[in-house]
């Protein structure tokens, strides 16, 4: 008999890496972490799927092999985790995998988003059922498909008495308002540039994939001037539903904004930190009531130092905690996220938010895909 086991397959934005979570959902709504596995992807295929992200030759050829990479990848994390917590994979109701996002166009003539992973291919390697392609419906019903992790956020996070924001750092950025004592009254949106700016940076300059703690950003001075002209970009005042991804806060944006200036690059990282933590602030104080509030960090963000000290001094004297402090490592919430997308699809229910997404109504996300 099948325990109320689902795995979360999660690889974002910034794509360093798999993480794969198992989550029993019995005593706690938001689910209980039994274990949790990383796999850092390869250069070559982080390069691959980078380079595929934005237009380019022969993109169908590399679309169709990296999605059988992708789904590989995906069942290898999920095998080594199945064996981490000696967990039968008969055992596991079924897989929720988000897949590697290489193309997200809301505000496109006709509005798409695109995430490979065969999931075909994972529950044929796995042999566990498999919920995937979650965020096309909600673009069906009018939606931007993005962010979908504020419905877990609300079931996760929400308190009786405590207005909040939970705010994630990946690639991009995105908060979710929680009204006290209103998990359904949920609401949030894409900030706009996390990590993304700052891991392309980081890897010209310090052939590195990220900026370890922020110490080169805080080696660095910011650029009030270039600072000021990138939060000129037209994204940062539309007002929500609003979703973007770094096919729109790219490499070629960074071009476009330093022409005219001849800075240090440890003066642009600099810069492209306030960018992040200056953007974030502006949508949380835009937000915020007078009601009594608290911020809560997750995402790989929370671990540049640098970065959190900025957004306490501009948010201050409001409280940023981790999510570590509530129960959930900052780096497992969107895998178990999609774990609990998973559950929600296979019990009808839907996924989405409305007051987040944009979508028309309510809509069951996802397709599923049987593995026997």
């Amino acid at each position: 008999m099948k325990a109320n086991l689902y795995i979360g397959l999660m690889s974002g934005t910034s794509m360093d890496g798999i993480d794969a979570v198992l989550v029993r959902f019995e005593r706690k709504p938001a689910g209980e972490l039994i274990g949790h596995h990383n796999v850092p992807w390869p250069r070559e295929i982080r390069g691959q799927l980078k380079a595929l992200a934005l237009p380019g030759a022969n993109e169908i050829e590399n679309l169709g092999a990296l999605d059988i990479a992708v789904a590989d990848a995906f069942s290898g994390a999920t095998q080594d985790l199945l064996k981490q917590t000696g967990t039968p994979a008969k055992r596991v109701r079924a897989i929720g995998s988000h897949g590697q996002t290489i193309r997200h166009r809301p505000e496109a003539a006709r509005p798409f988003t695109l995430q490979i992973g065969d999931p075909n291919r994972i529950a044929e390697l796995t042999g566990i059922d498999v919920v995937a392609d979650f965020r096309r419906r909600d673009i069906a019903a009018g939606g931007q498909g993005a962010p979908l992790v504020p419905a877990y956020h609300a079931v996760a996070f929400s308190h009786p008495t405590e207005q909040r924001y939970i705010l994630n750092i990946g690639g991009i950025a995105n908060i979710t308002h929680l009204p006290d004592g209103d998990p359904d009254g949920a609401s949030g949106y894409d900030t706009g540039p996390g990590n993304t700016l700052l891991n392309y940076w980081a890897g010209e300059w310090l052939d590195a994939p990220y900026d370890a703690a922020g110490a080169w950003a805080a080696s660095g001075k910011v650029n009030e001037g270039l600072l000021e002209e990138m939060l000129k970009d037209p994204y940062f005042t539309r007002p929500a539903p609003k979703s973007t991804g770094p096919e729109q806060f790219s490499p070629r944006w960074l071009t476009r904004q330093l022409i005219g200036f001849s800075l240090p690059p440890k003066d642009v990282q600099a810069t492209l930190t306030a960018l992040t933590a200056e953007s974030i602030a502006r949508a949380i104080t835009g937000e915020r009531s007078a009601t009594p509030c608290r911020v809560i960090a997750c995402g790989g963000g929370v671990f540049n130092q640098e970065l959190m000290q900025q957004l306490r001094q501009r948010l201050a004297p409001t409280p940023i905690d981790s999510s570590a402090d509530h129960g959930v490592d900052p780096t497992q919430v969107e895998a178990m996220a999609f774990a609990w997308l998973a559950r929600q699809t296979l019990l009808g229910l839907p996924g989405n938010l409305p007051a987040v997404t944009g979508a028309s109504h309510p809509v069951v996300l996802g397709g599923i895909y049987p593995a026997s």
